[in-house]
């Protein structure tokens, strides 16, 4: 049986602030171990008002302060953005203040728009120095050689475990052969779901991170006591999703009755190859769907969107989630395999 995790978006809405976002984000988490997932993460964006996880290690300190057994990481840090000595510091920290709870997911794309690059500083010379700084924040968390005049301080020695995410078979080959666990993002990018998960199984090389692959993919789900009831709730993703298609970057909406009144024909068809994996459904639905997947792909974990706007609704959808699918889990987070 495949374990469950969550991807939390930290979503800013129309009757919450960010720090309502944040404090929604460390109540579900701490909710969430009781339920049995096993991986709480949250993803780096800039430039976004709707989302309030751009300093994505300090939301990371927040959340794992507030729980006491879930795993909490970046699912991810977009590593070209950053010197690696610096997020090797700031995850060699929250590993000392959380041992054995922290995981690093690592993107290859900006996470923003391309005037929000360069405020980042982030170098535009179409250098792909991705795998080369993957392997530095590899050696900056290993133990200290004998000699190292650059250590990440304190994070020599914390062996965070690192992940390699992915939309592309890109990062999936790059996963195969450093021998990590590789996350698909098919919450947003299904297509190639498939090809990625081929290339990495048939590529992959064992490692001291990993014996064997270790598959995990992202997807949409909202569970609610009715198919009905689920259908309104997607309501509020799916308006988020054709406002990326206009240009817009505003708040969370909350879900309405009739949701071909606010999208365009071909925003509607954008959005449905987008959400073409999502999950929306009755307990009974939400199971199907799950072991459908799973049966499919062979995943080994499911990283769980679930973008409700109320948050009493999202912690309701979790619950049954989890509930739905695997009940016997409700209780103490089982052990990672990380």
């Amino acid at each position: 049986m495949a374990a469950l995790s969550i991807l939390d978006l930290v979503r800013v809405t129309q009757s919450t602030d960010a720090r309502g976002a944040l404090d929604n984000a460390r109540d579900l988490a701490a909710k969430a171990e009781d339920w049995g997932y096993r991986r709480f993460w949250i993803a780096e964006h800039h430039n976004m008002p709707g989302i309030a996880s751009a300093a994505t290690a300090v939301v990371i300190a927040h959340i794992a302060a507030g729980t006491r057994r879930i795993r909490v990481g970046a699912g991810g840090i977009m590593l070209p953005n950053h010197a690696p000595i610096v997020i090797a510091e700031q995850f060699g920290t929250l590993a000392r203040l959380h041992p054995g709870r922290i995981d690093l997911g690592l993107g290859r794309a900006p996470g923003t728009d391309p005037i929000t690059v360069q405020a980042l500083r982030r170098s535009l010379d179409g250098l792909d120095n991705f795998p080369r700084d993957v392997l530095e924040l590899q050696a900056y968390f290993a133990p200290a050689a004998p000699g190292q005049r650059v250590q990440a301080v304190p994070a020599a020695g914390t062996e965070v475990p690192l992940w390699i995410l992915g939309s592309s078979t890109y990062g999936a080959a790059l996963a195969a052969e450093l021998g990590l666990p590789y996350a698909f993002a098919s919450h947003f990018a299904p297509e190639q779901l498939t090809a990625a998960l081929q290339v990495y199984r048939s590529r992959f090389k064992p490692s001291p991170d990993a014996e064997r692959p270790y598959a995990m993919i992202g997807v949409n789900i909202i569970a609610a006591d009715s198919d009905g009831e689920a259908r309104r709730l997607a309501t509020t993703q799916q308006m988020s999703i054709a406002n990326i298609f206009r240009g817009e970057r505003g708040l969370s909406r909350p879900p309405i009755d009739d949701i071909d009144s606010y999208w365009t024909p071909s925003e509607k068809a954008q959005a449905l190859r987008w959400l073409s994996r999502s999950i929306v459904g009755s307990p009974a639905t939400v199971r199907a769907g799950i072991e459908a997947l799973v049966a499919e792909t062979g995943a080994d974990e499911l990283m769980i969107v679930s973008d409700v706007f109320d948050h009493a609704a999202r912690l309701r959808s979790f619950e049954l989630i989890a509930a739905a699918y695997a009940p016997a889990a409700i209780g103490p987070a089982r052990e990672d395999v990380a």
